[in-house]
């Protein structure tokens, strides 16, 4: 019986994560693709494994990755790997251990499997559509929590900017580098939202917000919108993703970005 897509790309994280290890460990160089933007040898290695050990398993499925040039021919695609090698790479560079390899399998633009693994933790998060979320095989629900203040919630500091905000709403903000990461511990229940308003990379998200959606987590857009992937521009307008009953309460205090805002 062939594998299953939640299979393959749990395996195939796992072995990616022997690579980046060797890395982390290790001699790694550094490029900066822009400011504050490095990308470095273990990522280049990850995203070549990965594709070609996912590609070779599933030769019709399209390939949208954030190290791999995009090629437009994953849009006439029923099914795309959308991948991010190393997400979390400025912790990586730092010598942080909160950096995950996060692959989605996304099908007509909905995520149908995914998986966000941090080995220097082995926490491996999984999640296929319709099957609920693990960590570590183990299920997992969001938080529950019902009222605003005093909630936890994962963002950057500029997200609790004033000018974000009708009412900068009550909450402890908490940071963790990688967005795949940050959606997990929501669907793990260890925070109680997380929030994201600049322009957010599928990449970064589509794993992520399967796992947060399969553990009962409400996940949108900054808008309120449900999340589209494998886009011709592959991006999202922010990503708001909270337990339940928390996310009108959060969603009701977001401003309207200006042209110049985040």
């Amino acid at each position: 019986m062939p594998e299953s897509d939640l299979d393959l790309i749990v395996d195939a994280a796992r072995s990616a994560g022997e690579i980046a290890k060797r890395f982390f460990e290790g001699p790694n160089k550094v490029w900066e693709k822009g400011p504050d933007d490095p990308v470095t040898e273990a990522d280049h290695a990850v995203d070549a494994y990965l594709k070609e050990r996912l590609c070779a398993a599933r030769p019709g499925y399209g390939w949208l990755s954030e190290e791999t040039p995009d090629d437009t021919k994953r849009l006439d695609c029923a099914r795309v790997f959308v991948v991010d090698p190393i997400d979390g790479t400025r912790s990586f560079v730092a010598g942080e251990p909160t950096w995950a390899h996060s692959i989605a399998v996304v099908e007509n633009g909905v995520p149908v499997a995914g998986a966000v693994y941090l080995p220097m933790k082995d926490r491996l998060y999984a999640a296929a559509l319709g099957a609920g979320a693990t960590l570590n095989d183990t299920r997992i629900a969001h938080s529950g929590r019902t009222e605003l203040e005093g909630a936890t919630l994962l963002a950057s500091r500029p997200v609790l900017n004033t000018a974000n905000w009708i009412e900068v709403p009550p909450v402890e903000r908490v940071f963790r580098s990688s967005l795949a990461y940050r959606l997990s511990l929501v669907g793990e229940g260890r925070f109680d939202a997380m929030v994201t308003l600049r322009n957010t990379w599928e990449w970064d998200i589509a794993a992520g917000a399967l796992i947060a959606a399969e553990a009962g987590a409400t996940v949108t857009d900054r808008h309120n919108a449900p999340l589209q992937f494998n886009t011709p521009k592959p991006m999202s307008p922010g990503i708001l993703v909270t337990a339940p009953v928390l996310h009108e309460k959060l969603a009701g205090r977001l401003a309207e970005p200006t042209r110049n805002g985040p």
